[in-house]
């Protein structure tokens, strides 16, 4: 691990605004996160909603979300913690209190929040797993769980990917969720100005210098009591993916 890496670790571990449990230490160690069920009292001090952003990153969405609604409760969740303490330092200097960070696994989510806990899930340019459906952030696996901690709240997704948007639109209508609003193109659809125009990732930054078109989904998680099923639907795949993800930024 390099020196930049080694310090942003070290740093973490004194922000007071991040919890760090990855699977080595929730499940390898046996250690229980002391929160769950308690968000609200115990780390943020009020009953505000409680809104996740999974697969944070560098945290600018999770930010820039806290900045816009001083009276809810952010949460910023991802395993790369060298990409987190970017966010995790603005917040702390920025003396943000509606926001903290959480270096875990996705899959993980479930040990930290108490079904009904949570209001809104974000997902902001997640990688679309086209060839690995179990690992695809808006399958059904997924969304169950989501549902399960919203109690049936919003799930918003914003991407790059023609693909993973045209699965999650398959998705919602195999199920008949309710879509509260889409776009096929965020920068032509929405006014300037927007929530969805101003708060832009590091990978937005990105895609839109190289002319591609963001994509958001707004939809509701209910009902809670049918089964969710997989659409049967063949769906082309992005070509630009053809070359890893990391050679793109």
């Amino acid at each position: 691990m390099s020196k930049g890496k080694l310090e942003k670790f070290a740093e973490l571990d004194r922000l007071s605004n991040v919890f760090q449990y990855p699977y080595a230490r929730l499940i390898g160690e046996g250690v229980d996160f002391p929160h769950r069920g308690r968000w609200g009292s115990d780390v943020f001090g009020n009953d505000h909603p409680i809104v996740l952003e999974l697969g944070c990153g560098r945290g600018e969405y999770t930010v820039g979300l806290a900045r816009s609604f001083p009276q809810t409760n952010f949460v910023g969740i991802d395993i790369k913690g060298n990409r987190m303490w970017s966010g995790a330092k603005s917040a702390h200097e920025e003396g943000l209190e509606n926001v903290r960070f959480l270096r875990t696994q996705i899959e993980l989510i479930d040990h930290f929040f108490a079904p009904g806990e949570v209001s809104e899930v974000w997902l902001t340019f997640p990688d679309p797993q086209m060839k690995k459906l179990r690992r695809r952030l808006t399958s059904v696996g997924f969304l169950e769980q989501y549902r399960r901690l919203t109690g049936g709240g919003l799930l918003h997704l914003k991407t790059d990917s023609n693909f993973l948007y045209l699965y999650t639109l398959a998705v919602a209508e195999a199920n008949q969720l309710t879509l509260r609003e889409h776009h096929a193109d965020v920068y032509m659809e929405t006014d300037e100005g927007s929530l969805l125009q101003r708060v832009k990732t590091y990978y937005e930054q990105q895609w839109l210098e190289r002319g591609m078109t963001i994509k958001y989904l707004q939809i509701e998680l209910r009902p809670q009591d049918k089964v969710l099923v997989e659409p049967d639907v063949e769906i082309e795949r992005d070509d630009y993916r053809s070359f890893g993800r990391s050679r793109r930024v």
